[in-house]
């Protein structure tokens, strides 16, 4: 097994996606150290407290681990019900802080794996606001940003997705020097603790007829990101955004288009 005895970093390990991304780790052989606010109660081998919403947290968290790691799963996240600041806070600028402060301890050739959202696949018509706030590194100002903006609890949480997905692109030779990759996955409804959460905002936004037959189960995201893992197996793959949503985007292009 290619990843046997390889040291991994999963983000939101304690549940959801996270925790099955970790038990599938597990099942091939590799350390997994866990980073989350609550500790995982299986499928890890160090856990390492971490509030992606505070700056000084991330950097506190990073200092505890000692280094050397083959890849990163960027995967904890908060649904649309919290309150509006703190989705960018955790979703967006917690895991691009978190993952600028941890690459120098990363492994040379290590992976480097985003998830993203189906919901974030509209950043091509929302540029201009992405690139506005991938140049706001200050917390405290994510809120000012989004009032000013006229955002809601559905497309704050888009607009998070929409920055790791333009994020991992352009990054893709960013970190060439230690031979770092990064990808993102950006899955449809899954069923995990906020899928409830999800349904209510974004799903709702959306159009009534069902074009899937049902949500995705967390193994099967926790797949793709073992893959992008997997040096063996994907060390092509750079800077891309795999969508896993059963055929969701791809059924919303049809029916908007006429086809």
């Amino acid at each position: 097994m290619s990843l046997r005895n390889k040291r991994i970093i999963v983000t939101g390990a304690a549940s959801g996606i996270g925790q099955q991304t970790a038990k599938l780790l597990k099942q091939k052989r590799a350390k997994v150290i866990a980073f989350d606010m609550k500790e995982p109660s299986k499928y890890v081998d160090e856990y390492i407290p971490i509030n992606l919403s505070d700056p000084k947290a991330i950097q506190q968290a990073v200092n505890q681990f000692k280094g050397g790691a083959d890849a990163l799963c960027n995967v904890a996240g908060v649904p649309p019900t919290v309150p509006l600041p703190l989705i960018m806070q955790v979703n967006t600028m917690g895991t691009i802080a978190f993952t600028e402060a941890i690459v120098p301890k990363l492994n040379d050739g290590a992976s480097i794996v985003n998830v993203a959202s189906v919901a974030g696949m509209g950043w091509s018509q929302n540029l201009a606001d992405v690139k506005e706030f991938l140049a706001l590194k200050d917390f405290s100002k994510a809120g000012s940003f989004l009032e000013q903006k006229g955002y809601d609890d559905a497309t704050t949480y888009n607009l998070s997705k929409q920055v790791i997905i333009v994020w991992t692109m352009i990054n893709y030779y960013t970190w060439k020097a230690q031979g770092i990759r990064m990808n993102a996955v950006s899955p449809g409804p899954i069923q995990t603790p906020i899928l409830k959460d999800f349904m209510a905002t974004i799903a709702k936004r959306g159009k009534k007829k069902q074009l899937i037959d049902r949500p995705g189960k967390p193994e099967e995201i926790a797949g793709v990101i073992a893959f992008l893992c997997d040096n063996a197996q994907s060390q092509w793959v750079n800077a891309q955004n795999i969508i896993a949503d059963g055929g969701l985007f791809s059924g919303r292009f049809k029916e908007q288009n006429g086809f």
